[in-house]
């Protein structure tokens, strides 16, 4: 694929960051579908009429493949832009590709693209129980601005809140796309 970011983040990580585009609305529901339960998967058709939206942004972070070179996918980020604001719409993880800097790259990656487009400001929700991707947003310089009480529905449970974080994209924008 072309367009390849590599290492966008400047963590070290062995990935490229590459455009994601209407050709890859499959594959990204299939990773969204690996990286989430069940019942907060996105389908194929989700994700076409996302990439296809007005202002949107897709990156999917591929690992050399073990075969021939072929690229490994190990997941994706979906944002919009909308005048001087954007939003992470998901950024999805395979569990075998977590805590290894995917999702710093991409986090990376959308808010480049999304600075490019025009953004000043960034925004995201993360669900109160998902510790690990809300210290990855924290360390990358994403504030909490707000939250929604009981957004996330948990199926056989009691809904969890989302966190709304957002970040200023001006000069050095987030942490996560400045090297360590």
């Amino acid at each position: 694929m072309s367009g390849a970011i590599p290492d966008p983040a400047g963590c070290g990580v062995d990935t490229a960051i590459v455009p994601a585009g209407l050709a890859h609305a499959a594959l990204l529901a299939a990773l969204h579908e690996a990286a989430f339960p069940p019942t907060e998967a996105w389908s194929e058709a989700a994700m076409a009429t996302l990439l296809a939206s007005p202002g949107s942004l897709g990156f999917l972070a591929l690992r050399p493949g073990a075969q021939a070179g072929a690229p490994d996918p190990a997941g994706f980020v979906l944002a919009r832009v909308a005048a001087d604001e954007a939003e992470i719409l998901t950024i999805a993880v395979l569990p075998g590709a977590r805590r290894k800097g995917h999702g710093r790259a991409l986090l990376a990656a959308a808010a480049q693209g999304a600075r490019a487009a025009g953004a000043r400001r960034l925004f995201l929700e993360v669900a109160t129980d998902n510790p690990a991707a809300a210290a990855l947003y924290r360390q990358a310089g994403l504030v909490e601005v707000g939250r929604r009480r009981g957004y996330y529905d948990r199926s056989g449970a009691a809904p969890v809140d989302a966190l709304i974080l957002a970040s200023d994209l001006g000069q050095g924008g987030l942490r996560a796309d400045e090297p360590d």
